[in-house]
């Protein structure tokens, strides 16, 4: 009789543990969405499709992931998107750092990533500025030149005037003193579109978008935006070494949750992301598309988020862009 109790106590104590166990490995059971704040076409829309590819392919996942597209208010739609789903353990999002500059500028964002749970860094981005390749411009300083000389004559196309397109064009603009309109449209495919068909004649682009049209000879690079060289462009100079030495904040892609996120489900986005970033598949997309890998967990993510905050503050109070938070 003692050692049946004995046996018991093991058992129940067996069982308590492999319950913990079990609750420590929450896996998603039902298909996960992902929303993103672009249109098909914009840059969190591809990065969002891809990795749903990625995650299919290297069988990472035991359900489908689906994009679900909230374009408005630069992030605002798909942030309040995200929040609704309070707790819900199968929702994200792909955030970009237009949602940081968003909320900096606009009151109407009533919904913040700090009110969002970090899941993991994914990517640094960075951009180029293109012209087609029939421009006369083969040079920066020679479009600035003109853009000093025929003030507002020139078009740039991007998206919200809070994004990252705005923010080079008025740094560019508050330390050389040309002048040249922006003309803005709501998805990636339109403002490659108006430049592709001589509505604009320049933009900013991440590689990921540009790609195709470069390898196509129907686009131009005249300067990277971009602290490290990019081995896809050799030739092409940053903006330093095309003699405008201003700020340029990186453009990050990470993953965000709904508010009040189980911790269990945090821990498994946190270790499925972690994984993709160590496939072969996420290595050539990272080269393909010229990108910087920087996996970081939703703690270091955190962390990041609020240095991004500070410096598009001074850089948009440089640029004489007035902040609401």
């Amino acid at each position: 009789m003692k050692l049946s109790k004995t046996v018991c106590s093991l058992a129940i104590a067996a069982l308590a543990g492999f319950a913990g166990f079990a609750h420590a490995q929450w896996k998603p059971t039902k298909p996960i969405e992902i929303i993103v704040h672009t249109a098909p076409g914009g840059g969190n829309d591809l990065l969002a499709r891809a990795m749903v590819q990625m995650l299919e392919k290297e069988n990472l996942l035991p359900v489908r992931m689906q994009v679900l597209n909230r374009p408005g208010g630069n992030g605002a739609v798909a942030a309040a998107a995200i929040a609704e789903k309070k707790g819900e353990p199968h929702t994200l999002g792909v955030v970009s750092s237009a949602w940081i500059a968003n909320a900096l500028v606009t009151r109407e964002a009533k919904v913040t990533l700090h009110d969002l749970t970090p899941v993991a860094g994914l990517l640094q981005e960075p951009a180029l500025i293109a012209v087609r390749s029939d421009s006369p411009f083969k040079t920066l300083k020679e479009f600035i030149e003109v853009a000093k000389a025929k003030p507002g004559t020139l078009k740039q196309s991007g998206g919200s005037v809070t994004s990252r397109d705005n923010i080079i064009r008025q740094t560019l603009q508050h330390s050389t003193g040309a002048k040249w309109a922006f003309v803005s449209f709501p998805g990636g495919g339109e403002r490659l579109a108006a430049l592709l068909g001589g509505h604009v004649d320049m933009m900013v682009i991440e590689p990921q978008e540009a790609g195709e049209q470069i390898r196509a000879g129907k686009l131009r690079v005249l300067t990277q935006i971009s602290d490290k060289p990019l081995s896809g462009f050799p030739n092409v100079p940053n903006l330093k070494q095309s003699g405008f030495d201003v700020g340029s904040t990186p453009q990050i892609r990470a993953v965000m949750a709904p508010p009040d996120f189980p911790k269990d489900a945090l821990a498994y986005y946190e270790d499925l992301f972690l994984k993709l970033s160590k496939t072969g598949s996420w290595k050539k997309y990272v080269d393909d598309y010229q990108l910087e890998d920087s996996y970081m967990n939703g703690a270091a993510l955190g962390k990041t988020i609020a240095a991004i905050e500070n410096d598009l503050r001074n850089q948009y109070q440089q640029a004489g862009v007035k902040t609401v938070r």
